[in-house]
């Protein structure tokens, strides 16, 4: 018996150890790694041809210094003069190198911890439910989809030649859950009241914000439209529309927790 173990223990003879030495095994091992690197080839060429890939970086290249700035633009926009966005080689340098332009960073944080800052309310409620948790996660992300559609449906209904991507929307929109976000805890803290005095003040900044950022943003594709009406009214009413529908939308979106 200890011939047997002391055979068995020598080098070669462990369990599997004819797989490691097998060429065919080796070859087979190759062969799916090479299959695994086509794969990933064809998943990266598939969402660049959707989603491309360098314009999702730019979104999210942002430091610290440049979200507690933004934040504070979202939340004092009245003292900023300077709204253009600025400009390398004909190309709008990063968010991390300009306040003005829009990120993605702060809109899904926000997305993120307002789902879960209405989890904490419907708590201090006595309302939390797993299932109501998930009715307001799937309630903010299905109006933030609607939203975004029916702008960028907007841009094209009215014709107009606009320098907004689909990034860009995605951006501008997200951002009101920055002060929906302070509405949660006003409300928390100091009930109604608070809430209402927050939300009064951040509907105003955010629209505010937008309106001073879209105008920039939205451009007339000529000086009349296909019906002979003037396409710059046509951005105006847009820039309007969009800025001072966002508390409103925060209302819907918030009064319910509190």
């Amino acid at each position: 018996m200890a011939g047997d173990n002391q055979q068995f223990m020598q080098p070669g003879n462990f369990p599997g150890s004819n797989v490691l030495s097998d060429p065919m095994a080796n070859m087979a091992l190759q062969y799916g790694q090479s299959i695994a690197g086509q794969g990933k080839d064809f998943v990266e060429k598939k969402m660049d041809k959707y989603i491309s890939s360098s314009k999702l970086r730019y979104y999210f290249n942002v430091d610290t210094s440049y979200v507690g700035k933004k934040i504070g633009l979202l939340l004092m926009p009245f003292t900023h003069n300077e709204w253009s966005l600025h400009y390398q080689q004909d190309s709008p340098v990063p968010p991390r190198f300009d306040i003005n332009a829009p990120d993605l960073y702060i809109p899904v944080m926000a997305v993120v911890t307002y789902i879960l800052m209405s989890g904490i309310a419907l708590g201090m409620n006595a309302r939390f439910t797993p299932e109501s948790l998930g009715v307001e996660a799937s309630s903010a992300l299905v109006w933030y989809i609607i939203e975004v559609l029916i702008i960028m449906f907007s841009l094209y209904l009215v014709n107009a030649r606009t320098d907004l991507s689909t990034f860009d929307v995605i951006a501008f929109s997200g951002y009101k859950y920055v002060a929906m976000i302070l509405c949660l805890v006003a409300g928390g803290l100091f009930g109604s009241t608070g809430y209402w005095v927050v939300l009064v003040y951040t509907g105003i900044t955010i629209s505010y914000f937008l309106l001073k950022t879209l105008r920039l943003k939205i451009l007339p594709h000529s000086s009349t439209d296909g019906y002979g009406q003037s396409a710059g009214s046509h951005r105006m009413y847009l820039t309007f529309i969009v800025s001072f529908v966002q508390p409103f939308l925060m209302l819907y979106l918030t009064h319910h927790l509190i």
